[in-house]
């Protein structure tokens, strides 16, 4: 299908005035879903549905990160997805400049943000808890392809930061699992020089809370096991809640151990001994 949304280069109008006059905005996701400051909108033109992320308003005082940094982080996305094919993440179209930053014009996908908020993460109707209590297999399955895509990533040179359940939409009727919002991902290694970095602290290693800590491919490894811990568990590392088997109960302690030189050295080691401990599963 061709039209300006895939074509175009550079716009004169703000993103949304923009997006209104080639097709229908059927959704925003402003200040009112995410405090980045970045707007981003889902867009129907003719029978093709679009996810548009931008850099929202640069006169908005608002957000805690400034528009330049929003800006970078966005062009970094961009850097991100270009390196890696995996159809994990959405197929990102074209990148359209504008005076508010980029506009990243990204496949729409369909399903359920698995991220619930503390006050609601209980609530047996959110997406987590329904996500959780699918049948083991479907679990896995999803869980493999998020091992998978940040394998091919490493191998790429990047570090996963503010990795979460906020950056996995699950499609419950097609089984189908897609990570967004790369943006904050770093090349490998660096130094944490913020203290306490961005992201959920049910998914962050030790060294993602101490300024001046090494970050490298042993603190993804502790971010995968704790997706473990959070997807196929309750949060936690107690045997009785993991519902995998002793061998992949194993790796994700291993994972999630607090001392860097006891877990897997790469992303890549963890990967291939949680397909092992997998190997005899029904």
């Amino acid at each position: 299908m061709s039209h300006p949304l895939l074509e175009l280069k550079e716009i004169k109008q703000a993103p949304a005035e923009y997006l209104s006059e080639i097709g229908r905005i059927f959704s925003v996701f402003d200040a009112q879903v995410q405090d980045s400051g970045n707007i981003s909108y889902g867009v129907q033109v003719g029978q093709q549905r679009f996810f548009v992320k931008t850099a929202g308003d640069p006169r908005d005082p608002r957000p805690f990160l400034p528009h330049e940094e929003r800006v970078t982080l966005l062009k970094n996305a961009v850097r991100v997805r270009r390196s890696c094919s995996h159809n994990a993440i959405p197929r990102l179209h074209n990148v359209i400049e504008s005076a508010h930053g980029p506009l990243l014009v990204y496949s729409w996908v369909q399903g359920d943000l698995l991220h619930a908020g503390s006050a609601t993460r209980r609530d047996s109707q959110s997406a987590l808890q329904r996500f959780r209590r699918l049948p083991l297999p479907e679990i896995t399955k999803a869980l493999d392809l998020i091992y998978e895509l940040h394998y091919e990533l490493a191998r790429s040179g990047w570090i996963a930061v503010d990795f979460y359940d906020g950056c996995l939409i699950y499609d419950f009727a097609s089984q189908e699992l897609h990570v967004v919002d790369l943006d904050m991902y770093r090349e490998s290694p660096f130094v944490n020089e913020m203290g306490r970095m961005f992201g959920s602290s049910r998914y962050m290693a030790p060294e993602e809370f101490e300024r001046g800590a090494a970050i490298d491919e042993r603190t993804n490894v502790y971010t995968m096991g704790r997706t473990a811990a959070n997807l196929l568990s309750d949060g936690t590392l107690d045997r009785s809640a993991f519902r995998g088997s002793d061998e992949r109960y194993e790796v994700v302690r291993k994972a999630c151990s607090g001392e860097r030189g006891n877990r897997y050295a790469s992303v890549g080691d963890f990967y291939t001994a949680w397909l092992v401990a997998g190997n005899g599963d029904p």
